[in-house]
């Protein structure tokens, strides 16, 4: 008997995640109707009616790309680029690094799963609604349908060596949308150098930070040893009990960086734990994606 592919699996779950959410769906499908039927575009390159900017040409575009009267005002080549009034862009970052296997508890699943699962359950409902998904760590376009549902899928299934994964936001098109989910635990100046270099690109976002529930509330006492998920680091203490206000401290620190990581981008921030429902943390996910940019 063969062993169904983690994958697989991962995505049948997700599936199931997304399958109680028709109103949900149904107001995906309104949006981009209104979206192609309306003007309301995106402000986003693409196939739509009206002028949205000119850009630099690059290798690959076409000739009749290019806008002769524009580039005879200069010495280079421009391209006239449309709104595009279709679907728009999402890129995932899913940190995959060693962190988010953590687990306090055989009932409570690791942080890697849930926020696995969030982010397939978000591409089928982003999908569905006619949007363009992308996995960070792919290192591949926005794309939509099956094919793109499964690598998707497979990418969420690899894990990191480092400890802490870090944001990389080099691929991801400019006026799209991102969503980094991940327990921000690492170092936070890469996260801040990643939401920066995005929102200067017109992105906007959301900032999703999943906890196991010991993490935030640090129950441990007497003789502990802290050790990384990966093996690298480790702390012994004979008071564990001692290190609880200076750790929720820290984290109290971290969370109110985030939020103002996020505020001055124009992103969202929140943060789920793992031993609470995941579907009000994907509908939360969704709407947080619907906001005003």
């Amino acid at each position: 008997m063969t062993q169904e592919p983690a994958s697989s699996a991962l995505r049948a779950r997700a599936e199931t995640l997304s399958a109680p959410l028709p109103p949900l769906q149904a107001h995906a499908e309104q949006l981009a109707r209104a979206l192609l039927m309306g003007g309301h575009g995106r402000r986003q390159s693409g196939m739509g009616d009206e002028f949205w900017q000119y850009r630099p040409a690059q290798a690959g575009d076409p000739g009749r790309a290019i806008d002769w009267r524009r580039s005879g005002r200069s010495d280079g080549h421009f391209v006239r680029e449309k709104e595009w009034q279709a679907a728009q862009s999402v890129h995932l970052w899913v940190d995959l690094s060693a962190s988010m296997g953590f687990s306090s508890d055989k009932s409570i699943p690791p942080k890697s799963d849930r926020s696995a699962l969030l982010a397939m359950a978000l591409s089928i409902l982003l999908m569905k609604g006619g949007e363009r998904v992308a996995l960070a760590s792919l290192g591949t376009p926005p794309r939509i349908g099956t094919l793109q549902l499964r690598r998707i899928a497979e990418g969420l299934s690899q894990e990191g060596p480092e400890d802490y994964g870090a944001p990389d936001t080099a691929l991801f098109l400019p006026h799209a949308r991102a969503v980094f989910l991940s327990d921000f635990l690492g170092p936070i100046e890469q996260v801040e150098q990643a939401v920066a270099a995005a929102s200067d690109r017109g992105i906007a976002g959301v900032l999703y930070q999943i906890l196991d529930p010991a993490e935030e509330a640090f129950p441990y006492q007497g003789r502990t040893v802290f050790t990384s998920m990966s093996g690298a680091l480790s702390h012994e203490t004979l008071r564990a009990s001692d290190l609880r206000s200076r750790y929720l401290d820290r984290l109290a620190e971290r969370k109110d960086h985030l939020a103002r990581i996020a505020h001055h981008a124009g992103w969202r921030f929140a943060t789920h734990h793992t031993d609470h429902a995941d579907l009000p943390a994907l509908l939360w996910l969704y709407e947080a994606l619907e906001g005003p940019r």
